[in-house]
């Protein structure tokens, strides 16, 4: 739909989008400029219809812009590529209340800024327990004992030697969205949803390694992985699923791992909390029960109902949130506009999404974008014809088990109030009769 003026619906985005909250002239320009959306397809501006203050700017058509009329950079002006300097602005971001110290901190990931559902190496979430240790690949070495016939030590030229798969999936933080637990409504889904991102991960499967060992089939049950970090971070991993598709990887993206992400090797988990998919990987002990060690007895739990703890809370189940619009935006225009977002889910695909924009009285069912793939980030599309009132945009995952993301007044019922990990509810974003969308908690 056309708004009045003739301008498709535009947003302004969040203060940590890849535009500024004030475009500068040449981007007001290509705003003024943006083709009209009219049922279902692009009608373009012509020649005749520029604006007289277009008609000013010697960068705007039909002049010819400085930029087509001299030399540009050299081939190699940055040896190892980056992005635009108009991009700047799309950057990891700390949470002041989350940051203890630089070293044991989050910085989210700007899902609100990205495209498709591939998470580009420089914007992947970080979580680190003892800052980012230098490792030497050479000096590197990967030890795999316990309850196997025969205990290696492994070089990266030995890991590298193993046939090699590549997937796609998702890693999040267990504690993604645990905020939103206590009422906290952060203003982005940088901070509520940015401890979330997906790559393609590149490595050998670890049953081939535990293959090799020989593993003592009768007696082994679990795993436990430990990382070379100041905090010799370790996790208990179930054996079924580290022969099932657990990765001990090496590339990311096409390319070898980033330091922050566990180069030159760490482990990947499909579908897991992030914590399990170890990093600086140095460590595999093969054994017959869980080690309850500092991460797993102190941390990553959560107070039930009862007075017990949930502890061992491995899959992430279903999820998904909408990134457009979405926290800190504004819609500058009635009329047509697109919600986008993501949905996944730790047991397999997703199936459907539906979206809501009455705060959940009524749904519609979103379209899919391929690639659909198992424990990977989904991207979903709807079309949507705001009029100016106020509405409530939510968004509804069915993964392919029959799982249907809850809302969080039935999260609640099951888990309590005194949760911090593993928040899968549905997440709201209210809409303003000025445009401006806020963060807001549908019970």
């Amino acid at each position: 739909m056309v708004t009045d003026d003739g301008k498709p619906g535009r947003i302004r985005p969040a203060p940590e989008n890849h535009l500024a909250a004030s475009p500068d002239p040449v981007r007001r320009g290509f705003l003024r400029r943006a083709v009209a959306l009219g049922g279902g397809a692009l009608a373009a501006r012509t020649a005749g219809s520029v604006r007289a203050d277009d008609a000013l700017d010697k960068n705007l058509p039909p002049h010819v812009p400085e930029w087509s009329r001299t030399l540009g950079a050299p081939t190699l002006a940055s040896p190892y590529g980056v992005p635009a300097k108009y991009e700047a602005n799309v950057k990891r971001r700390e949470s002041p209340g989350l940051t203890r110290t630089p070293q044991s901190s989050v910085a989210f990931t700007p899902l609100q800024s990205l495209f498709g559902i591939i998470t580009p190496s420089g914007l992947h979430f970080e979580r680190h327990h003892a800052g980012m240790p230098d490792v030497d690949p050479h000096q590197h070495r990967l030890m795999v004992h316990g309850l196997v016939a025969n205990p290696r030590i492994y070089t990266m030229d030995d890991i590298v030697r193993f046939p090699s798969v590549s997937r796609v999936h998702f890693i999040e933080c267990g504690a993604n969205t645990g905020m939103e637990w206590g009422n906290v409504a952060v203003p982005t889904v940088q901070y509520s949803h940015g401890m979330l991102s997906c790559s393609e991960w590149t490595g050998v499967l670890l049953s081939t390694l535990l293959d090799e060992v020989g593993i003592d089939r009768a007696k082994a049950k679990y795993l436990l992985a430990e990382g070379a970090d100041g905090a010799s971070l370790t996790r208990t991993i179930p054996l079924a699923m580290a022969l099932d598709d657990v990765l001990v990887c090496y590339g990311q993206n096409g390319e070898m791992l980033r330091p922050e992400q566990g180069y030159p090797l760490r482990l990947l988990v499909p579908g897991v909390q992030g914590v399990s998919s170890v990093k600086w990987l140095r460590r595999i002990e093969v054994g017959d029960q869980p080690w309850n060690t500092r991460e797993e007895a102190l941390h990553y739990i959560d107070l039930m109902p009862g007075g017990k703890h949930r502890q061992y809370t491995w899959i992430h189940e279903a999820k998904s949130v909408i990134t457009a619009p979405s926290g800190g935006q504004v819609l500058l225009d009635h009329g047509y506009h697109e919600i986008t977002g993501l949905a996944w889910s730790g047991r397999g695909k997703v199936s459907r999404v539906d979206v809501s924009t009455d705060g959940g009285r009524n749904w519609r069912t979103a379209r899919l974008s391929e690639p659909v793939l198992t424990k990977a980030l989904t991207r979903f599309r709807i079309d949507w014809t705001w009029n100016g009132g106020p509405a409530l945009l939510q968004s509804r995952v069915i993964d392919e088990t029959g799982y249907v993301q809850p809302t969080i007044r039935q999260l609640r019922a099951v888990r309590g109030i005194r949760s911090i990990y593993h928040n899968n509810a549905i997440q709201t974003w209210r809409v303003d009769a000025t445009g401006e969308v806020s963060n807001v908690q549908v019970l």
